[in-house]
């Protein structure tokens, strides 16, 4: 940390110490066991991760004025996954792109922010350094989930009548999908091709989600990693890991396509069709990871509704006995 960003960032901490005492505050407690005295109403929020933070405050109605975020082989920011699920990016809102990782510290001292809100799971740097610029809430989506994430940033902002009308939407779109299907005789799996192993979660974000909320049965070895984690298996899983239906998901941001999610499965096991009941049956469903992964209840709804339209009132060939 050089001098002069050290001089710059107790200059500033000792504004915002200033403004702090004109401005009603509260406690919080955040997920690194810290007690943090946070504006009661916050104006100026500064996201250090954009899926797990950015994308639920803007869908809770709230615009930070900085946020992490990726760039493309060209050097542009993105807010990954923000413009298919909020229609919201740098380059159509006063959002100001403050680094990727780690995040530019000089970037976020300048924007005068009165919180900072921080996922742990990124590389934003020193967090005592961070919390210097402003008061630093530390929000942990490895322990609060991808989704409870969003009780804790509508806590923080305000936002809990927004979050319950986003609520009972989704209960709603879950409601539609048990009325179409009758989930509890259908099997499904969410698999990856990743560095030449078979990636598996016990609950893939948001689709892993939307299909356990529906009540689908998962393969036993699906059922049995942890809650909240996931394994990378060799090609001999495979057939651990099949289903009546068997979701698979690509990287729209950089630019891959279905042709790509196939190619990395072919890496793990020439010919994995062949081997696969639900890709032998044409019910391998492949989608584009941004709305399949994203923290986003607009992207619970895309979901539920591809759900729908793949399966319901469809005749399928179901995994042999």
């Amino acid at each position: 940390m050089s001098i002069r960003l050290l001089l710059a960032g107790l200059a500033l901490a000792a504004t915002l110490t200033q403004a702090a005492l004109a401005q009603e505050t509260r406690s919080f407690t955040d997920d690194a066991g810290r007690v943090v005295e946070i504006p009661t109403h916050p104006q100026r929020i500064v996201s250090l991760h954009d899926l797990s933070l950015t994308i639920p405050l803007i869908e809770l109605g709230v615009e930070p004025i900085g946020s992490q975020g990726r760039t493309t082989a060209e050097g542009k920011p993105f807010i990954r996954s923000s413009a298919v699920l909020t229609g919201v990016d740098f380059d159509n809102s006063e959002i100001v792109f403050v680094g990727n990782s780690p995040v530019d510290v000089e970037a976020i001292a300048a924007l005068e922010p009165d919180l900072i809100l921080v996922n742990p799971n990124w590389n934003y740097g020193n967090l005592d350094q961070v919390a210097t610029i402003a008061p630093a809430v530390v929000l942990d989506d490895t322990i609060r989930g991808d989704f409870g994430m969003y009780d804790a940033i509508a806590d923080i902002t305000g936002t809990q009548d927004r979050l319950a009308i986003l609520k009972t939407r989704y209960e709603g779109q879950i409601a539609q999908i048990k009325r179409l299907i009758d989930t509890q005789n259908i099997s499904v799996n969410v698999i990856q091709g990743v560095d030449g192993q078979i990636a598996v979660w016990h609950t893939y974000s948001a689709l892993g989600k939307v299909l356990r909320d529906a009540g689908f049965v998962f393969p036993e070895r699906v059922d049995a990693i942890p809650e909240g984690d996931f394994e990378r298996l060799s090609a001999e899983a495979l057939a651990e890991l099949d289903a009546d239906f068997v979701f698979v998901t690509y990287r729209t941001d950089t630019l891959e396509t279905p042709a790509d999610a196939i190619g990395h499965l072919e890496e793990v096991v020439p010919g994995f069709c062949e081997f696969l009941h639900a890709c032998r049956s044409n019910q391998m469903i492949i989608m584009p990871r941004e709305e399949t992964s994203a923290a986003s209840y607009y992207g619970l709804g895309a979901l539920t509704y591809a759900v729908i339209t793949h399966i319901s009132g469809r005749r399928f060939e179901p995994m042999p006995d």
